[in-house]
């Protein structure tokens, strides 16, 4: 099986700190190819970090066209829907593969992640997935994303304040990091703290390994319909303009 890992952001540490966790679980016959586009901005940090990496995003994609899966790694889930419409093969994103694992093992669970700019796109997503309803809260450290790179300690702690206020004021039952770059915490806090402390990444390598041994992909038949390559179309539009013009 080959998993394409793909960071929709163009920093190379990042996609290896999530390409080192998604091969810690993943299966011994199952290939992790991990990459990120080279153009885009160098973390995704809100709605407009969202819009500029997702042409990159989607032209790094569709340089892999022998791939069992696709994963997502960025917490936003940047891109998901419209990859599903590009690609036949299973896409998941970190995000979504966190807040589904969260509602299995606990009643309640709590979002940790980097910038207050960030916490709406997140509580977005959890209501088109359908399980705002299962989160206490979604706290922001402040932290910018590319900073969880240096591995400070200051923002461990930083993270390990706001996961304890999660456990012990919302009275979350398991943690979600909420951003690719806090992957090598999981296991650290999650003895720390005695709940589940999740990380997407590995989530969504266990999700995505299921949906493909079970030969199931993307559903074609509705919204993820295959993609139309419009650019001809937009080429005959600004020509119908000229001559219009001309006239």
């Amino acid at each position: 099986m080959k998993l394409l890992l793909i960071n929709p952001n163009i920093t190379a540490s990042m996609t290896e700190k999530a390409a080192v966790a998604a091969r810690r679980v993943a299966h011994r016959d199952t290939e992790i190819v991990a990459t990120n586009p080279t153009v885009g901005p160098y973390s995704i940090e809100g709605f407009y970090d969202v819009a500029r990496c997702l042409p990159g995003l989607l032209d790094e994609a569709q340089r892999h066209t022998d791939v069992d899966a696709v994963i997502i790694a960025c917490f936003d889930d940047t891109g998901l829907d419209a990859m599903r419409c590009l690609l036949d093969v299973p896409v998941i994103g970190i995000g979504e593969a966190g807040y589904h694992a969260a509602a299995m093992l606990a009643h309640r669970f709590s979002v940790v992640t980097t910038l207050s700019r960030s916490v709406a796109g997140i509580t977005d997503n959890l209501k088109r997935y359908g399980l705002d309803a299962k989160c206490a809260s979604v706290r922001a450290t402040d932290i910018p994303v590319l900073k969880l790179e240096e591995g400070d300690s200051a923002c461990i702690d930083q993270i390990r304040e706001e996961i304890a206020v999660a456990i012990e004021q919302d009275k979350a039952e398991a943690i979600v990091l909420g951003c690719a770059g806090m992957a090598d915490l999981m296991h650290q806090f999650s003895e720390e703290f005695d709940v589940p402390v999740i990380d997407g990444i590995s989530c969504a390598v266990g999700m995505v390994q299921t949906l493909v041994a079970a030969g199931l992909s993307t559903s074609k038949a509705g919204a993820y319909a295959a993609a139309v390559d419009k650019t001809h179309v937009a080429e005959e539009a600004g020509d119908t303009a000229a001559r219009i013009s001309a006239e």
